[in-house]
């Protein structure tokens, strides 16, 4: 599933390929963009805030965002794709390299200058630059929904999708449904840095250490297994910011109590 390390990682890989060459091809495949060419323009660069990707193209930004079910690929001149054409909703080449984005949840080019209208709502990235755990902490600090739903809020801390929450409230032992102003935010956001920062640099995501299947987690997607510290059964439920918006929610009720 996406998060802001996969987001992060795709921005790094396609930096590297992309940055100062001339594009070959471009074919945004969305209606609103479809007639967009910027063939022959140069990428200035590919970057990541929280889970949004950045294409700076001449004076364009090309926004994209993976959503559940996004990824960038990159491939190098003439390969085959290694996904159905039809999920492609963006298309990037250069002489050397091919980038493709598949069933990107958002595709939108703007100007340079409107970047902050789509992502000047959002929190501190932990694996931005400019990471500032303190407002990153006043935000979450000021927060009485349920800890679960205010860590998946982009406007407190960008980057920390699903798993996240799931997995670093469990290390942290506190129950998805604890008002966040009643948690010691300083502490969770340290934990959630080192974590995605950690799993940045990692091909599989991991909570536990362990990169097998199957072991990587402590309790994200165990729901009626045992926990892995005291053996009580992991529960699942169900919480959102409003009705249609909940997240499947995993936690040991002992650990978590």
């Amino acid at each position: 599933m996406p998060e802001g390390d996969t987001a992060h990682r795709a921005a790094r890989r396609l930096h590297e390929v992309l940055a100062g060459e001339m594009l070959t091809r471009f074919d945004l495949r969305v209606p609103q963009a479809a007639t967009a060419d910027l063939t022959g323009v140069p990428v200035e660069s590919v970057r990541a805030v929280g889970k949004h990707l950045l294409h700076r193209v001449g004076p364009y930004t090309l926004h994209t965002h993976l959503k559940m079910e996004g990824e960038w690929h990159t491939y190098r001149a003439g390969s085959s794709w290694r996904r159905p054409a039809f999920q492609a909703r963006a298309v990037l080449d250069t002489a050397a390299w091919s980038t493709v984005g598949f069933d990107l949840g958002i595709v939108e080019l703007i100007p340079t200058t409107r970047e902050q209208q789509v992502i000047g709502h959002l929190g501190p990235d932990p694996l931005g630059p400019a990471w500032d755990a303190d407002e990153a902490a006043r935000r979450l600090a000021g927060d009485r929904r349920p800890a679960h739903v205010s860590l998946l809020d982009q406007r407190n801390v960008a980057g920390f999708g699903n798993e996240y929450a799931n997995e670093i409230l469990f290390l942290r032992g506190i129950s998805p449904r604890t008002p966040m102003a009643d948690v010691d935010v300083a502490a969770l956001l340290a934990l959630g840095a080192r974590a995605i920062r950690s799993n940045l640099a990692r091909p599989v995501r991991t909570f536990t250490g362990d990169t097998r299947r199957g072991r990587d987690h402590w309790v994200y997607g165990r729901a009626g297994l045992p926990c892995r510290r005291c053996g009580a059964l992991i529960v699942e439920d169900a919480l959102g910011a409003e009705p249609g918006a909940e997240r499947r929610v995993f936690s040991c009720p002992r650990c978590q109590a």
